[in-house]
């Protein structure tokens, strides 16, 4: 005799990981400042260096960063979680924010869904300009939303699928990345990312860092693409999600009404859900086939078989389908308004005048 035994499995939901309170990155006095070498004998603070002199790169005299973000590590809570703060902290992005949980900004990697409150700002709330800087470094400019970055001085130890296979592990970290093009013997790279959050703070976050053969990467916004597929592909993804911005910000009764409307004017029936509804209609194969549905209009003839109104004295008859849809909304508000037809009354004689008519040639006055 044997009984078939039935088990459950029940398979409990993992739980949501609760962030905890973000650590200190370093401590006041771990990082060392070093100054740029004078070089020149003008200091030019809107690209915080020395003009003149010296005419070498100036990435040449760029020492590698002492400090770089663990994601895992250091994200955390901050009074910005509570006060409501959308912006991260820059510090954070470089690795050497010394406040962890006392700091004002956020220490997690920006949410790509959530728009920040001024579009002008970038995520670390730096005011963005009109234009790039020469050599395109900086906060960029809010005329074009940028999402690559150029990626120099990588140093190549293997053909360009090794190259990239490098650069796309680094930069994943700090977003999701759409694609990397990789210029094999240039030691160029150049990574675009899915939002154009993730490109600031990975444009911060590997600044002066290095990949895996030691090197000081310079990193800077990519100019505008020339190629003209990539041009055509983001100009129609900015027009979707300028659409998805107004549909989520617009009634859906509104969007329903309009919908509705619509198809009244191009003839088309409307389904419970709002799409355009179809009827079969039988091919050659006596198959249905579908085919938009129209409202069967009234011919001309039937339309425009009542004469028009004829016009009543000097009124037009415009001007009387008026004055009676005026009365009736009077009379149904409680007040009372009568039409005069022109027909009834007869015209008065004119009171004032020269009188030239009355006038006699025997009377003396």
């Amino acid at each position: 005799m044997s009984t078939d035994e039935t088990t459950t499995v029940v398979v409990k939901p993992k739980p949501v990981k609760k962030l905890k309170p973000a650590r200190k990155q370093v401590k006041a006095g771990d990082v060392e400042r070093k100054e740029t070498p004078q070089t020149g004998k003008e200091y030019n603070i809107w690209y915080n260096k020395w003009a003149g002199g010296d005419r070498e790169d100036n990435y040449s005299n760029k020492v590698k960063s002492q400090t770089r973000c663990n994601i895992k590590k250091d994200s955390g809570l901050t009074r910005a979680n509570t006060t409501g703060i959308r912006y991260c902290c820059l510090f954070y992005a470089r690795g050497c924010c010394p406040y962890g949980w006392e700091c004002d900004y956020l220490h997690t990697l920006p949410d790509p869904d959530d728009a920040l409150p001024d579009s002008s700002k970038d995520c670390f709330a730096r005011d963005k300009f009109s234009d790039y800087r020469d050599d395109m470094g900086g906060v960029g400019s809010f005329n074009r939303q940028n999402r690559t970055l150029y990626v120099g001085r990588i140093k190549e130890t293997g053909p360009g699928p090794e190259t990239e296979e490098i650069v796309t592990r680094h930069f994943k970290e700090w977003g999701e990345i759409e694609r990397i093009r990789v210029l094999q013997y240039r030691s160029v790279a150049f990574v675009t990312y899915v939002s154009e959050f993730g490109a600031q703070f990975a444009k911060e976050a590997m600044a002066c860092q290095s990949l895996d053969n030691d090197e000081i990467l310079n990193v800077r916004w990519a100019t505008e693409d020339p190629n003209p597929v990539q041009k055509v592909a983001e100009k129609r993804r900015l027009e979707e999600i300028g659409q998805e911005a107004i549909k989520a910000r617009m009634d859906p009764r509104i969007v329903d009404a309009m919908r509705a409307v619509r198809a009244l004017e191009d003839g088309d029936m409307l389904d419970d859900e709002g799409e355009v509804a179809e009827e079969p209609e039988f091919g050659e194969t006596g198959d249905p086939e579908p085919k938009r549905r129209r409202i069967e209009l009234p011919p001309p003839q039937e339309a425009a078989s009542e004469p028009p109104p004829q016009p009543l004295g000097l009124l037009s008859a415009d001007t009387m389908e008026g004055l009676k849809y005026f009365a009736e909304i009077r009379k149904r508000n409680g007040v009372s308004l009568s039409v005069i037809n022109p027909k009834t009354v007869p015209p008065k004689p004119l009171t004032s005048g020269l009188g030239v008519a009355d006038y006699g040639s025997d009377e003396e006055d």
